[in-house]
């Protein structure tokens, strides 16, 4: 089978069934999984697909939180660390869910005399399990609203209420993809939801993605780039293509 009719086959198959499988993918074209790890990374370089464990997602969606979790772990550490050096001793600190924001909540949980609101039971959990260990005196206050079925988090529109009850000083928020054009995105339109009425209700916002975000669109934008004070990503980051872009409409890039 010719390159182009495989990567015809494969966006097909993702089109109907939007993850498969790197085993589908060999039984239904007949070919090794050589073969099927190239296609999938000449179809990444274009674009069109994402590469996940074991197969591949379409472009515009997001691998389930479980696996993400695992996914460049040291990119994202290095990123949350350098988050901390931005925020200080009595803020008030928007947080949203995901993997990147729930290491950052291990490292703020360091800090003192912080209050942290978030739609993220996992960042609550541990800045609680922090505060009930030390002396550190940070407040937490989680948000209530509709338990997602994606993440561990609240969201809808008793979420968004909530956040407008509020005004913090720092907004850290942790996209699907930033980019020169759209700014900060996301998949999922309830996540969006709440990321935006964050954006809209703090004085400043600060973006966490690690280099694979970059250059890259999700479905819905909740920050524009002219609206992002800090993007705080890898140096590897500087490497992608639309960086320098993204580069030039932002307040500020930290590389960590």
């Amino acid at each position: 089978m010719w390159q182009e009719d495989r990567h015809q086959r494969i966006r097909a198959l993702l089109s109907t069934l939007h993850r498969v499988s790197t085993e589908r993918i060999m039984a239904d074209l007949g070919v090794s999984r050589e073969t099927v790890r190239r296609d999938l990374l000449d179809l990444e370089a274009l674009g069109e697909l994402r590469r996940v464990h074991g197969g591949a997602i379409r472009a515009a969606d997001e691998a389930p939180i479980a696996e993400r979790a695992h996914m460049r772990v040291k990119s994202k550490t290095a990123i949350v660390k350098a988050a901390v050096g931005v925020i200080a001793s009595g803020q008030t600190l928007f947080i949203d869910a995901g993997t990147t924001t729930a290491l950052l909540a291990e490292q703020l949980a360091k800090l003192a005399n912080l209050t942290v609101i978030t739609n993220s039971i996992d960042v609550a959990l541990k800045m609680r399990r922090a505060v009930a260990q030390t002396e550190a005196g940070n407040e937490v206050i989680l948000l209530g609203g509709t338990l997602s079925d994606r993440v561990l988090a609240t969201a809808g529109g008793t979420t968004v209420l909530e956040i407008q009850r509020y005004r913090a000083d720092v907004a850290l928020l942790s996209p699907v993809g930033v980019d020169g054009q759209h700014g900060a995105t996301n998949y999922d339109r309830a996540e969006t939801e709440v990321a935006r009425a964050m954006v809209a209700n703090a004085d400043s916002v600060v973006i966490l993605a690690d280099y694979s975000k970059v250059g890259q669109r999700s479905r819905m934008a909740y920050c524009a780039p002219d609206k992002i004070d800090m993007l705080i990503t890898n140096r590897k980051a500087t490497e992608i293509a639309g960086f320098a872009t993204l580069k030039k409409k932002l307040g500020k890039v930290m590389l960590a």
